[in-house]
């Protein structure tokens, strides 16, 4: 199915570019017909530059450019979503996206979680659960791990679904832990799953 360029004046659908990887939008730009086809014949995004008045290859000056992995139209066929691989920075600013924001895979709640122990580690407030385990040490945390995972297994040979539930989140808020105190975080295992899918 192609874009239905007739529905704007100028013969323009705006594309939304989207990192394959993390699924954050990088930017916004606009394709003609001559562009979606030279992206899809390319490989690489083609937009329309309505300021330069001409096709344009993101990356054709700075060489960061976006490798395209898939391409679909929405509902109406005017507006076009675009899935790439980025060779670097998007932004003409040198940020990662259009809006500034470091593109970085994201996790939903557990991204804010882990970024509240990042700060624990850091800042190490008192009374906190997180800096009394970080204060105790790597064997400490790693221990916390090991009981949480063997009280996980417990409870998934009973059948209360509440304490597996609960027992479930404590071994994942550990693991949070401990990746944090090795200086890791949920994207370098998503990584490696990722790598190992492939």
């Amino acid at each position: 199915m192609s874009p239905d360029f007739s529905k704007s004046k100028d013969g323009l659908i705006p594309a939304i570019v989207q990192d394959n990887a993390t699924m954050k939008v990088l930017m916004l730009g606009y394709m003609n017909n001559e562009a979606f086809e030279a992206t899809k014949k390319n490989g690489r995004v083609c937009f329309f530059s309505r300021s330069k008045g001409r096709l344009w290859v993101k990356g054709e000056e700075s060489g960061n450019f976006l490798d395209v992995v898939h391409m679909e139209l929405d509902c109406d066929r005017d507006t076009l979503l675009v899935q790439a691989k980025p060779a670097g920075p998007v932004c003409h600013t040198g940020t990662d996206t259009c809006w500034g924001d470091a593109n970085t895979e994201q996790f939903g709640f557990l991204s804010e979680l882990e970024a509240v122990i990042a700060q624990r580690r850091t800042e190490r407030p008192e009374g906190s659960y997180v800096t009394s385990l970080f204060e105790k040490g790597i064997n400490k945390i790693a221990q916390k791990v090991g009981e949480e995972a063997v009280e996980t297994v417990i409870e998934a040979k009973d059948d209360n679904e509440e304490l597996f539930l609960n027992e479930s989140a404590d071994l994942l808020f550990h693991y949070l832990i401990l990746l944090q105190a090795k200086g890791y975080t949920l994207s370098d295992i998503s990584k490696v799953l990722k790598e190992r899918h492939s």
